[in-house]
């Protein structure tokens, strides 16, 4: 590593206390590791932090792996000291120390209450015959997806009692899975557990091209409406205060307040879909696809 890309390096460091060196951007995480570790960060303080995107330069790339003797990215510095990657990160997390480092409040590691039917829970105990010394951990992620594993506790969990079960769990997944209902269903496609989680953001709403028209014609707040369409289409006409969803717009959208009104217009109201369940899933709570889209809206 040349005095160059130290002298770069460490004036990044200088310049921001909290510092992660990442692939992609904290908007458009390029790996999954890296995804994670900014999940957590945000989680703590929002956007207090800087990231410089390794991609984009290969004498970063390869310089901050010599610079602080790790080899791997993400790597976050927290005044100017290697903390670690991914793995390290979420375990300080989840253990507290992360929130020492970064001087905030320790984490609530109160249980959550779930509460289970007797068939589910039936179900589960059968499957958990022969666990050895593995334990049942429940996972509920920032997109709300779910999923029950069988793995070795590391200390740091928050335990439920779920019926007569202990529920290991990580305190991002304590924290989503407060009034958690777990049944058990038989339907022809099958049977299976069904989970009913009261904080996952609502479903995305169909909404008309006429009362879309309604609404911009009314006084109440209008929604913000993104256009998920190149910019060729864009160019030859869209819905009225459309604007093109792009890497600004993203921006924008992720700094607005969680119960802002958001409608996405594609051609005909499927890639939109997409957009709108992806903005969801990140907890906005007024979401909304055009149907039809705007070959609807041109009609």
């Amino acid at each position: 590593m040349n005095d160059q890309t130290t002298h770069r390096i460490e004036q990044m460091l200088d310049e921001n206390p909290v510092f992660l060196f990442m692939k992609g951007t904290p908007q458009t995480p390029m790996c999954g590791f890296s995804s994670n570790t900014v999940k957590i960060l945000k989680d703590l303080i929002g956007d207090g932090f800087s990231s410089f995107n390794v991609l984009d330069d290969p004498e970063i790339r390869e310089g901050i792996k010599a610079y602080g003797q790790w080899p791997t990215i993400p790597q976050l510095y927290v005044n100017k000291e290697l903390i670690g990657g991914n793995d390290i990160i979420s375990e300080m997390f989840n253990t507290g120390e992360l929130h020492s480092l970064l001087n905030l409040p320790q984490p609530d590691r109160t249980p959550p209450v779930i509460t289970i039917s007797d068939e589910a829970l039936n179900h589960i105990k059968e499957g958990l015959k022969d666990m050895g010394d593995h334990q049942l951990f429940l996972s509920v992620d920032d997109d709300f997806n779910t999923r029950f594993s069988l793995e070795m506790p590391k200390g740091y969990e928050i335990v439920a009692d779920v019926g007569d079960l202990k529920v290991y769990m990580d305190i991002g997944t304590a924290r989503r899975a407060n009034g958690v209902e777990i049944s058990w269903v038989d339907e022809l496609q099958g049977s299976g557990l069904r989970i009913k989680n009261p904080n996952e953001p609502p479903a995305v709403q169909d909404l008309s091209v006429a009362e879309l028209q309604d609404w911009l014609d009314t006084d109440v707040e209008d929604p913000k409406i993104y256009d998920v369409r190149s910019a060729d289409k864009f160019a030859e006409g869209s819905v009225d205060q459309a604007v093109r969803l792009d890497k600004e717009s993203i921006q924008d959208i992720e700094g607005m307040s969680k119960d802002t009104p958001l409608v996405f217009v594609c051609q005909v109201g499927q890639s939109s879909m997409s957009a709108a369940e992806y903005f969801r899933k990140k907890g906005f709570t007024k979401v909304f696809n055009l149907t039809g889209g705007y070959n609807a809206w041109n009609g």
